[in-house]
């Protein structure tokens, strides 16, 4: 007879060797050979830089549980793992290690630099891919890929030369979102706003002189002016026009006249467009081109100039007036109110609430600011993308994030793709020293295309890290090659990610899909919630309220944390999570193992080594309780694959738990007992062995 289990689970004696059993027979990797249906899903990939949090403990087990499911119904189930680059988090973190050194990476320079971020990411780089084997991640680890791996990156040159062939790549002079800590360009979604408790200035702008308008108020010294009001008011020194509505009364005399801006000693026009609204505060907007993206658009309209008054790190430069200049941009603005109380040109100041945008990285304010980028022209690959929703080839989990899709497409703004960073995928164009040729190709060239000469400099930039993302679900199948596993496991079948990222990643991987093979790269999309803590908050270390998924695994044993997250996870809904009593919080999934190990160990103990009966052998000795427990068992299969189907993961896994619990172990165990030490009979307990045997092979 086989060694009996002991009579108390232990996870961490059974966990890790029976993972490792799993992998070494090779049960997780999939067979592009294979003639099996297949079903894919390529997992979100961390940043190189991560570590386990209970974000990933929950998006990779719902993954896991689809995964494992598919592949037990027969399909050729592949779910391809890997890690990204993560430009701006994995610079950010070897600047630090470089600033211990009390060195800058431009004291190293780049190509030192680069090494050095290289070696960083060898180092710990595949950390949270152990992590993941850690919690029973059943991916293909065979297939791991990197998003600047050799073949990933021959991949983001040709999507780049492509799409600028195409006319869709474009460089431009435009306002972006800059971050002033990180010193890089960055995207309408990486420029994440935050509700802030602020103020709303309003400044009074003096008349130029020999101007005169009826109905405007008056200064004591018997200037008019006109008052603006604004949140931001050490931008005023670079304005360089007042818009009024073309159709405002009030101002229709003013427009084309100047005003005094003070502080400045410069006089600026007043222009009509119709993007003001007159019936907002006073009805006339201050015009600062160079630091807002409605006053840039404006300008083009108008005519009005730019004038950029701030440095990459957001303090006050030389084009400002000389009081100012080196001020940090905050310290300018306590300056410029205080400047303005002063000359008797602060009207008044009121609370105001709005939102203001902040680096999705490294939190600081971000400052809208002109430069020359390179950009995607949106609105051809948000087109198709948007139809494949509206026809059903793309479908959302839960459904209503299919109308926030919809929104954000319809109303897509051109992508800002250049970064001011180091590591990275640096962008595949080349300019000439002699003829000034800007050059966009796939391999690097050796001279110019146009005169011949040498003398080539490539951009310096990197593209944006969701540039190699976007192109992940084919990129990662060997694309733009024609291989075994492009065209086996593309498209695949599913994407599970968090919702937070609809428009970073999935939108654009919709887009990509249909740009470069011309269909959908999933059918559906299972957004999950986010991860909080048992008061409503995101968890975070600043606020120490986090959870560990590694130490629950420790206390608590995998299958804990993985039932935990699985049996909470109503699609699209946060979770709540007690990280101040990890008992209360994984303590009903330790049960639920628990429950069972004593299941299996009484199954074990009572059919014995003898090979098993068939049912179809036992038939005519079946009781009522037999057949009872074998329907209860049929209708649990129906509904929790009923679930599955439906990505209804909570109702499947409370399903699975009230079949086990409530009817196989504190009902039918109870009751076959007798018959399984022989009590009835042998016939009897040969069919009590059967019906225990199917019962508990199929919970």
């Amino acid at each position: 007879m086989a060694e009996p289990l002991p009579p108390q689970y232990n996870p961490q004696e059974t966990e890790d060797a029976l993972y490792r059993w799993w992998e070494e027979q090779g049960f997780f990797r999939a067979d592009a050979a294979s003639e099996r249906e297949p079903y894919v899903i390529v997992i979100p990939p961390p940043n190189v830089t991560a570590m386990l949090h209970m974000g990933h403990g929950l998006n990779n087990t719902i993954q896991d549980v689809l995964i494992r499911w598919r592949r037990m119904q027969g399909r050729e189930a592949l779910w391809l793992p890997g890690t990204d680059h993560a430009g701006i988090a994995t610079q950010n973190v070897v600047e630090r290690l470089v600033a211990k050194e009390g060195k800058t990476r431009y004291d190293l320079g780049r190509e030192a630099f680069v090494g050095r971020v290289w070696e960083f990411v060898r180092e710990t780089g595949g950390v949270i891919l152990q992590q993941l084997r850690a919690i029973g991640a059943s991916a293909d680890w065979t297939r791991t890929r990197f998003t600047l791996d050799e073949s990933l990156s021959r991949a983001v040159r040709e999507v780049f030369v492509t799409l600028y062939e195409k006319g869709r790549v474009y460089r431009g002079h435009r306002i972006i979102n800059w971050c002033p800590r990180c010193l890089t360009a960055l995207s309408d979604e990486e420029a994440e706003p935050a509700e802030t408790q602020g103020k709303l200035w309003h400044l009074r702008y003096p008349l130029a002189e020999g101007v005169e308008v009826a109905g405007l108020p008056r200064l004591p010294d018997g200037r008019q002016y006109m008052t603006i009001a604004t949140t931001r008011p050490e931008t005023m020194l670079g304005d360089t026009g007042v818009a009024v509505h073309p159709g405002d009364e009030r101002y229709a005399a003013l427009v084309g006249r100047e005003l005094e801006l003070p502080l400045t000693g410069r006089r600026i026009p007043v222009v009509a467009d119709e993007y003001v609204d007159p019936e907002f505060g006073s009805g006339a907007v201050k015009l600062t081109p160079a630091h807002d993206p409605n006053d840039f658009e404006v300008a083009q309209r108008t005519g009005v100039a730019t004038l950029n008054v701030m440095t990459p790190e957001a303090a006050i430069n030389d084009e400002a007036p000389e009081p100012f200049r080196g001020m940090d941009r905050f310290e300018a603005r306590r300056a410029v109110v205080t400047s303005f109380e002063e000359l008797g040109l602060l009207e008044k100041v009121e609370e105001h609430t709005h939102a203001v945008p902040h680096c999705y990285r490294c939190d600081t304010v971000v400052e809208p600011r002109l430069s020359e980028q390179w950009f995607v022209s949106m609105k051809p690959l948000a087109e198709p993308a948007l139809q494949a929703w509206r026809d059903g080839r793309v479908r959302f989990h839960p459904e209503r994030f299919g109308r926030t899709y919809e929104h954000w497409l319809e109303n897509i703004r051109d992508w800002c793709i250049s970064r001011q960073l180091w590591w990275g995928h640096r962008i595949p164009v080349w300019y000439c020293g002699d003829c000034g040729e800007t050059i966009v190709a796939r391999e690097d060239p050796t001279s110019c295309t146009k005169c011949g000469g040498a003398r080539l400099e490539q951009d310096p930039d990197v593209l944006d890290t969701w540039f190699s993302s976007w192109l992940w679900p084919f990129s990662t199948m060997g694309w733009p090659e024609d291989t075994a596993d492009m065209r086996k496991f593309y498209p695949n079948s599913t994407l599970v990610s968090g919702h937070d990222i609809l428009f970073f990643w999935i939108a654009r991987m919709i887009m990509a899909g249909l740009e470069f093979r011309g269909e959908v790269p999933f059918r559906d999309v299972y957004l999950t919630g986010m991860v909080r803590d048992h008061l409503g908050r995101k968890m975070s270390k600043s606020l120490g309220n986090g959870i560990d998924p590694l130490v629950v695994k420790e206390r608590f044993g995998a299958d804990a944390l993985r039932y935990t997250v699985v049996s909470g996870s109503g699609a699209g809904t946060d979770q709540l999570l007690n990280y101040e009593n990890l008992d209360e919080t994984f303590g009903p999934g330790r049960n639920f193992a628990n429950k069972l190990w004593n299941a299996g160990r009484f199954a074990l103990m009572n059919l014995g080594d003898d090979p098993r009966v068939p049912l179809d052998e036992v038939a005519a000795d079946l009781e009522p309780m037999d057949r009872w427990i074998l329907s209860r068992l049929s209708k649990a299969v129906r509904e929790v694959t009923d679930s599955l189907e439906r990505f209804r993961l909570q109702d499947a896994a409370t399903r699975g738990y009230e079949f086990f619990w409530g009817e196989l172990a504190d009902w039918y165990l109870e009751l076959v007992k007798p018959r399984l030490r022989g009590d009835m009979g042998d016939a009897s307990r040969r069919a009590a062995q059967a019906t225990l045997a199917q019962a508990l092979d199929g919970a």
